[in-house]
């Protein structure tokens, strides 16, 4: 009725816009949130191309490009025994990863011939988005079709996003992306949290936009600006966050949070699923460790201290497993290779969830008032976890600390009727907004569009000296002013006491 209800006004109007959305990251937690927002935009009647690694359902206006991927790019499968135990070198390490994988992106998307294609088209668009993560080698398709850049970030938006909107950055209380901090940290976690921030400013901001640079320059030539001056021309950037999860941070207007865009409303279950959990007494658990951890990677040994924790719950146990068989499994288990896992969780008697730490699953959980256990792996999967277990909804175990005892120990935890009225009402603060976040995304897509940018959402500090960002050169005039006044006061007193008491020494010797 909504959809019906906005496309009349728009065909009265005649608003009609050509959007094109690049999403190269192989990734599909990269692409998947913003399916539905391009999806929603075909469906107003906007004609829409879709380009990344997957195809999905087809639409009316929609176009998809999908990328090939003759060398394998697409990431299907994470063993997660890679990454037990966890460890710092690993975490500095991974934000070096994080630069590679996106000139390998860069390199295999111009590589295929959905890009090339691309590069010969010469049609014009309104609006380009494009995900700002770990490279910027794709905007300048913004200035090659004369389009709006419309940001779209998949996580909170990185070190280096930041930058580009002068968004406050501040590492007291803001952790980085990929740390297992919360916003209040200790001493040595603050000490920690600006140095991995100014490596990491450092790493992007000369390494890796340099070779951003340097392949835009090889595809789109000499005649286009920098690559550093068309993404902070950048009109806004629509963040899969939301602070009531994702943690209270300043935001200039051009930064607006959308978290849980991709969530739509629960769909009935397969009649399997629901006479299973329909008939649990005491509820139901949900395991899933996303849509890249395959159950073949799963330790044996961590499983069986998890089917035997599950064996002394009264609950029955979903979990998405893509095997055939589970060695072990206990009656209370059931295990299938695929689950619609947001029809699960909200299903009323689904008490907890045991997840990763993805933010799209995050999301869906905190959507549906379920407690998480939460097993973080990689990527930002630890700063979410701290967030959630902040805010009340969830508590964490890593997976290389999990025995029998402490899975079975978390497990009663978030199992507490107490526990669950807290993550009902995250839910609820989750959930309490003047939009629904897809129809927000929308609305600013569009707004940028009618007014061919939003340059005057943008702050004065965009691209502002560090100097004079940081009052500097305020600070050394007014130390200067100070220590000349001081200066000036100490020889003008002493010159007077000299003379006074001068003169009574000299009264006293005569």
């Amino acid at each position: 009725m909504w959809v019906a209800t906005v496309l009349v006004v728009i065909i009265a109007s005649g608003h009609f816009y050509k959007i094109l959305g690049l999403f190269p990251d192989a990734a599909k937690s990269h692409v998947g949130p913003f399916f539905p927002l391009m999806r929603a935009l075909a469906l107003k009647g906007h004609q829409v191309t879709f380009v990344s690694h997957y195809e999905f359902a087809k639409i009316a206006g929609l176009e998809q490009l999908v990328i090939d991927n003759p060398n394998g790019l697409v990431m299907d499968v994470l063993n997660v025994s890679a990454f037990v135990p966890k460890t710092r070198f690993g975490t500095y390490l991974s934000n070096v990863m994080l630069a590679y994988n996106g000139w390998k992106t860069c390199y295999e998307g111009f590589s295929s011939p959905t890009f090339r294609d691309l590069l010969n088209r010469d049609d014009t668009f309104d609006i380009v988005i494009l995900e700002f993560f770990n490279t910027d080698c794709f905007a300048p398709f913004a200035f090659k079709f004369q389009a709006v850049l419309v940001g779209v970030s998949s996580c909170l938006p990185m070190h280096w996003t930041n930058e580009r909107f002068a968004n406050v950055y501040n590492p007291s209380y803001i952790p980085f992306a990929q740390m297992d901090f919360s916003d209040r940290m200790t001493f040595w976690e603050r000490v920690e949290n600006t140095v991995v921030g100014v490596f990491n400013e450092v790493l992007f901001n000369y390494l890796v936009r340099w070779n951003d640079e340097r392949i835009a320059r090889t595809h789109f030539g000499e005649s286009f600006p920098s690559v550093g001056e068309i993404v902070n021309n950048v009109s806004v950037l629509l963040t899969n966050a939301h602070f009531s999860l994702n943690l209270a941070r300043p935001e200039v207007p051009q930064v607006v949070e959308v978290g849980g865009m991709h969530i739509e409303g629960a769909k009935k279950l397969p009649q399997d699923l629901e006479k299973w959990i329909n008939e649990s007494t005491h509820g139901v658990i949900y395991f899933s460790l996303g849509s890249m951890i395959k159950g073949h990677t799963f330790p044996d040994e961590k499983r069986q201290e998890f089917l035997k924790a599950f064996g002394r719950l009264p609950q029955r146990v979903l979990w998405k497993y893509e095997n055939d068989t589970m060695p072990g499994k206990p009656d209370n288990v059931m295990i299938q290779k695929w689950m619609p896992q947001l029809d699960i969780l909200c299903h009323p008697n689904v008490k907890a969830f045991i997840s990763h730490g993805g933010l799209l699953g995050t999301t869906e959980a905190v959507h549906c008032g379920v407690p998480v256990m939460v097993m973080p792996q990689y990527g930002d999967q630890f700063t979410n976890a701290k967030a959630l277990e902040a805010n009340g909804g969830g508590v964490i175990l890593h997976l290389y600390e999990a025995t029998e005892e402490k899975v079975y120990d978390a497990l009663k935890t978030i199992l507490d009727p107490k526990f669950k009225k807290q993550a009902e009402e995250l839910s609820t603060r989750f959930r309490d907004r003047p939009m629904p976040p897809l129809e927000t995304a929308i609305y600013w897509v569009e707004y940028v569009a009618r007014h061919r940018g939003a340059h005057h959402m943008r702050t004065a500090a965009v691209g502002m000296p560090l100097y004079k960002y940081l009052l500097l050169d305020v600070i050394a005039f007014l130390l200067l002013v100070f220590g000349l006044v001081f200066a000036a006061s100490f020889y003008v007193t002493r010159a007077i006491f000299r003379k006074l008491f001068g003169k009574k020494d000299k009264q006293k010797g005569d």
